[in-house]
């Protein structure tokens, strides 16, 4: 034993070849935090110095390789200057360096994933072999900043500019085949051959059949492009990345930026500039935002895997009452996640429809390459359409997805407890009516929560699990571990009109109401919010979830909260509903909508729009974008506070995921409580007192007032 640490350890193999295993005690993966940081650099002294090293072998002892480094140890970074943030990376940078200048050749054996600082540690090696189960990449762009351990300066010089500047601007994961193909690894494995081919590779540089020192040169030397080549290379690249990243993510352009300034440069000023692009990022707000939401995923996940833990059984087998659109989804999202599913409608008609909805899914997975047809046969003979409640008694979970009304659901609720088994667990998806309520038509209660899944359920992430006020942790930790299974992300919250995504959105949808009434022009208003980074504007928000549906829910909620919600004029949502435009689903809603040569609808102005509303609205007038953001984001940001005053929602980072996961809140902003951290409470009550007079869903709550006083955060 040459080193050994918590982190990692050098051993001595037979023919002088040193093996350098990182295998981080009491962690599930390998990361780089500050402790194998200094282990790395204790461990490389004790290399140095020992005699007869032949060469390195790098391994992992874990399943992956390593993960990247502790994004935990980042929060600390973003209030920090820029010569701190340097010196967050010098530290294994000056590592890498040394891994890289070892007075022998180096081969590291990447299993699972190597990404970030991971990938960076095996590009500083000579040579590098892959698992075929492995994956590579440098996925700090999503997180808002840029390879900060050479990332930018090493893959460059290895698989050329294009190909790196891709790589690290989508920061997407790369297969094995796909790595080889353009270079970044010497050799592909399957991962019982890995280490053997490693050690391979290591001996043939060892015996000098590879060269090595040419491949060192190359990567401490200048780009080979000359001026020419140069200019047009990366002003593509840079429009290119621009227009996929959008204004709002700096950091994929800063990142091909980064690569141009050092082109002509060696490893150590290289990676000077790397460092002064990653302080600069590190200190900006979208940095900080995005490092949140990967951190309020972990936290997310964390909850979810222990409420799994709490589930009495796995859920094998479920059922979805109403086929449809909805049901449909729910069972292809069942099935081809590996439960299988019984679908029941009171009607021929509705399962076909229902069917189709999982066909139509299916069929694209297969077009796309991503699945085959037998794949896909499979999947759909594991769902099981019926017209009775045969097979209800052998389910594990029954997901109940009939029509938005409280009558109907009792009814159908009722009915089903008398076919499933006693243990069996009943879930509704509605998305505006009280579990609580609904609960009352049940014998066991205890046995129901609601499980809201957003539309479409194939690409919407999130799931609400609604706990009532009668319903057990047995229920709640059963429908989790079926929304886990089903691969979406579960928040957990306490039943009131519309739960926490529909209770914080409608009051946004009535400041876009209110807005109109005053005289603004809903399209101005989209472009606004869009700009802002909401995927949609409210109009056409509006017209994809259905006004129909809005105006239905807009209801419930009013009935829930009174004294905030419940609007005092005639809103232009309810015109629409009044003139039969419910948006795309009939072709006609704020916009028309015609069918492009895909069958997708595409969004047009309609005149005839403005005509309907002319009633309603005042007279066209405009407002700043700053005050359009205020009167649209202060009523959603007062009663999302409400929520986490009344413990709706558990913490700031549940609630804020789930704007992001159901509705497609801007990510580069972390959620409604990280932009009220950002912009500062202060900025938030000055903008409350501006808006007073438009109603108490602008008017903060008790707890903002605390938060205020004595300067406190969210986060």
């Amino acid at each position: 034993m040459i080193y050994q640490s918590d982190a990692l350890t050098i051993d001595r193999l037979d023919g002088d070849i040193a093996e350098l295993n990182f295998n981080l005690k009491g962690e599930s993966v390998n990361k780089f935090d500050q402790a194998t940081v200094s282990s790395l650099a204790a461990a490389l002294d004790k290399l140095e110095g020992e005699t007869g090293i032949k060469g390195l072998l790098v391994t992992s002892g874990k399943p992956v390789f390593i993960v990247g480094a502790d994004i935990t140890e980042f929060t600390g970074l973003f209030d920090a200057g820029a010569d701190e943030i340097k010196g967050f990376t010098s530290a294994n940078n000056a590592n890498l360096n040394r891994l890289q200048n070892l007075p022998f050749p180096s081969c590291v054996a990447i299993n699972g994933f190597a990404l970030g600082g991971g990938f960076e540690l095996c590009l500083a090696c000579d040579f590098r072999v892959m698992s075929t189960a492995a994956k590579v990449g440098l996925p700090e762009t999503k997180l808002g900043i840029l390879p900060g351990w050479g990332g930018t300066v090493r893959l460059p010089r290895i698989i050329g500019v294009d190909e790196a500047a891709t790589w690290i601007a989508t920061a997407q994961e790369q297969r094995a085949d796909k790595a080889m193909k353009v270079g970044a690894v010497d050799a592909v494995a399957e991962p019982e051959q890995l280490r053997a081919v490693a050690l391979a590779t290591l001996n043939n540089a060892v015996a000098g059949t590879l060269d090595y020192s040419a491949r060192r040169q190359a990567k401490s030397s200048p780009l080979p492009l000359n001026d020419t080549e140069a200019t047009m290379a990366f002003f593509t690249m840079k429009s290119m990345v621009q227009q996929q990243a959008g204004r709002n993510y700096p950091a994929p352009v800063k990142a091909v930026d980064v690569i141009e300034q050092a082109r002509g440069m060696g490893l150590e000023e290289a990676l000077q500039v790397e460092a002064q692009g990653f302080a600069e990022l590190a200190t900006t707000p979208v940095a900080a935002a995005l490092v949140g939401v990967f951190l309020a995923d972990q936290l997310l996940g964390k909850k979810a895997r222990d409420w799994e833990k709490k589930a009495d059984r796995k859920v094998a087998r479920a059922a979805v009452l109403g086929a449809g659109i909805m049901g449909g989804g729910i069972a292809y999202q069942s099935a081809y996640k590996g439960v299988p599913i019984l679908m029941k409608d009171i009607n021929q008609e509705g399962l076909d429809l229902g069917l189709k909805e999982a066909n139509k899914l299916l069929a694209k997975r297969v077009d796309r390459g991503r699945m085959s047809a037998t794949e896909m046969g499979a999947v759909l003979n594991s769902i099981d359409p019926t017209l009775t409640y045969s097979g209800f008694d052998a389910v594990d979970i029954v997901v109940e997805a009939v029509v938005e009304n409280a009558k109907v659901k009792h009814a159908v609720l009722a009915e089903t407890e008398k076919h499933i088994s006693d243990d069996t667990i009943l879930a509704s998806n509605t998305s505006t009516i009280s579990i609580t309520s609904l609960a009352e038509a049940l014998s066991r209660p205890e046995n129901f929560c609601g499980m809201h899944f957003f539309n479409p359920v194939h690409a919407m992430p999130l799931v609400e699990v609604i706990r009532g006020e009668k319903t057990s942790d047995h229920a709640v930790a059963r429908t989790v571990a079926y929304a886990n299974k089903m691969g979406k992300k579960a928040v957990v919250v306490k039943d009131c009109p519309g739960f926490l995504v529909n209770r914080v959105l409608f009051p946004y949808f009535d400041g876009f109401s209110k807005l109109l009434r005053d005289g603004a022009d809903f399209q101005a208003v989209d472009k606004v919010m869009e700009r802002w980074g909401w995927p949609m504007g409210p109009a056409y928000l509006m017209d994809v979830v259905g006004i129909d549906t809005g105006v239905h829910a807009s209801a419930v909620m009013a009935e829930g909260f009174p004294d905030r919600m419940q609007l005092d004029f005639k809103s232009a949502p309810e015109v629409m509903f009044e003139n039969q435009r419910y948006g795309q689903k009939n072709g006609k809603g704020f916009y028309a909508y015609v069918p492009d040569k895909r069958g997708k609808p595409q969004k047009t102005v309609s005149e005839e729009t403005y005509k309907l509303m002319e009633p309603v609205v005042g007279e066209r007038t405009e407002f700043a974008d700053e005050d359009i953001v205020a009167r649209m984001m202060l009523p959603m940001a007062t009663e999302m506070a409400r929520c986490l005053e009344e413990g709706i929602v558990g913490t700031p980072a549940e609630a804020d995921l789930a704007l992001l996961y159901g509705l497609g809140f801007p990510p580069f902003r972390g959620g409604v409580f990280r932009w009220m951290d950002t912009v500062g409470l202060d900025y938030i009550a000055a903008m409350s007192d501006k808006y007073a007079d438009l109603g108490k869903v602008y008017e903060i709550t008790e707890g903002m007032r605390a938060k205020l006083a004595s300067g406190a955060t969210y986060y």
